[in-house]
């Protein structure tokens, strides 16, 4: 608002802070119906995200405003305002409402102003995408157009499930894909209930729970547990999460689900500790082995079960499509999402921007400096996970990485795909940079090839960021050219993203 005074505009706050609840936010679709129903629909109207948000709590108001619509988020990463609004940013995107949008640490500098500027005279905030150029304008080598072609049409002809425990975790529109989109691909959803997760639960046996944390006791993973349930990681809240993961393996195994996605956030929240620690082990090829009731057959064995976090179905599909390419390469195929959190230049090879990706679950231990025994769990914040639960925590190791985002456009599926290496920073650096947004959660440091923080924030089409690492560059530039020629083959539309691809 100071920095529209300064333009010499007034602003008026579309709703107010109430003094009864000790804030100003719009905190359920209910109470953002209530506020949209006195803003004039062909007002110009900013959104202004300061920390993560539910983006149902205002869709509904945006899908049917008519005047121009910006967005704007803080710069911060114990504040994550810019998590939140990639997230909205990809559900307004899918759903064909038009905005713009700005971004900045205080407002005051040059880029947000001249934005802000241009967008109170009236006009669109245009931004440089100039990264961003259609896979059509590539000529793929032939054994990745090959490969990526026979593995599409193996997908198609055989077909594959993605297991959704609930959908649309937070509100989030954006990570939802169509039915009559996610067909012709040959990938289906077996609509699971995450009631029936908690109910395999409570018929697995205290002694199953115990093995499953032995095994991660043996390979030197930590947890930092305490004896305040209200506040520590106990022993009994891990107990219950290798249950979570014992209980999802069979479900997956009996429905025949080539990935899996738990909403968590939603119900489950209330009945059980964090689901986190299971996801990422499901994500992992080495793992504690899970026997099916009956018969004692190992569940997916010498294989990850590849897990959407958030029940996030387009990292679903995209999380799908890395494992088959990468094993077809005979690369090690653990794969992830992260939140594109925050980031920072650091004296690398000349202040080169540094993202911090982050994310509560499903970050498997082949990623981390030391796999096993570098991780650690720690009890997850009480404020989002009152029911405890631990993390699994590690830092990401140096090494080349094939980056991606599958979302919905203009009634298509699409895909963005890029290049970049994870870095590893002084440990002093991490600390910080783990302070200022959330210890408890596992991290990486990237740095993306050919893109600015201003670039990757005007495209990118999610707060999700799909990863996966390849042995070295060349093989990273094999397997996105492969995983670029499946995603075409599928149907999706593909655009190149940055440098150092390889193409």
């Amino acid at each position: 608002m100071a920095a529209m005074h300064r333009l010499g505009r007034e602003a008026q706050r579309g709703h107010p802070y109430d003094p009864g609840k000790g804030h100003g936010f719009i905190d359920s679709q209910k109470r953002g119906m209530e506020v949209f129903r006195a803003i004039p629909p062909h007002a110009p109207l900013v959104v202004v995200e300061a920390v993560w948000q539910y983006s149902h709590h205002i869709f509904h108001g945006l899908y049917s405003h008519r005047g121009p619509i910006l967005t704007v988020a803080n710069w911060s990463g114990e504040w994550p305002g810019l998590v939140g609004l990639l997230n909205l940013n990809a559900s307004l995107t899918k759903a064909g409402v038009p905005y713009s949008s700005l971004w900045s640490a205080d407002f005051t500098d040059d880029f947000f102003l001249a934005g802000l500027r241009a967008w109170l005279d009236g006009q669109p905030v245009e931004h440089d995408t100039s990264h961003v150029r259609p896979l059509a304008g590539y000529a793929l080598p032939p054994l990745a157009e090959q490969l990526g072609a026979r593995l599409a049409a193996d997908l198609r002809r055989d077909k594959a499930i993605l297991g959704v425990f609930d959908e649309g975790c937070m509100g989030m529109y954006n990570a939802i894909i169509p039915d009559e989109l996610l067909h012709p691909t040959g990938i289906f959803k077996e609509r699971l209930s995450q009631s029936a997760l908690y109910a395999e639960m409570q018929r697995t046996s205290d002694a199953e729970a115990a093995d499953v944390r032995a095994w991660l006791d043996r390979r030197g993973m930590q947890f930092r547990t305490g004896r305040d349930p209200e506040t520590e990681l106990t022993d009994a809240q891990i107990l219950e999460q290798c249950k979570m993961y014992i209980a999802g393996l069979r479900i997956a195994d009996d429905f025949g689900c080539d990935a899996i996605g738990i909403q968590y956030q939603q119900g489950l929240k209330d009945l059980t500790p964090a689901s986190d620690l299971a996801e990422g082990l499901f994500n992992n090829v080495d793992r504690p082995p899970v026997r099916a009731r009956g018969n004692g057959r190992v569940l997916y064995e010498n294989a990850a079960l590849p897990h959407f976090n958030e029940v996030d179905e387009c990292a679903g599909l995209d999380a799908l499509v890395t494992n088959r390419v990468w094993k077809a390469l005979g690369y090690s195929p653990e794969t992830t999402l992260h939140d594109l959190r925050y980031g920072e230049p650091y004296p690398l090879d000349g202040g080169e921007f540094v993202w911090v990706l982050e994310i509560s679950g499903a970050a498997p231990p082949a990623h981390f400096i030391g796999g096993y025994s570098g991780a650690v769990s720690e009890r997850q914040p009480p404020m989002y996970f009152r029911l405890g639960g631990g993390s699994l925590k590690g830092i990401s190791k140096p090494g080349e990485i094939v980056w991606s985002r599958v979302f919905v456009d203009s009634g298509a599926l699409k895909a963005d795909i890029g290049r970049a290496r994870v870095v590893e920073l002084p440990r002093a650096e991490t600390e910080r940079r783990w302070r200022i947004t959330t210890p408890q959660w596992p991290i990486m440091h990237a740095v993306t090839y050919g893109i600015t923080r201003d670039q990757m924030m005007a495209r990118h089409k999610s707060n999700h960021i799909q990863v996966a690492y390849a042995p070295d560059a060349a093989a990273a530039n094999q397997a996105l050219a492969a995983k670029a020629a499946m995603f075409r083959e599928m149907g999706l539309e593909v655009a190149v993203c940055g440098t150092h691809h390889g193409l």
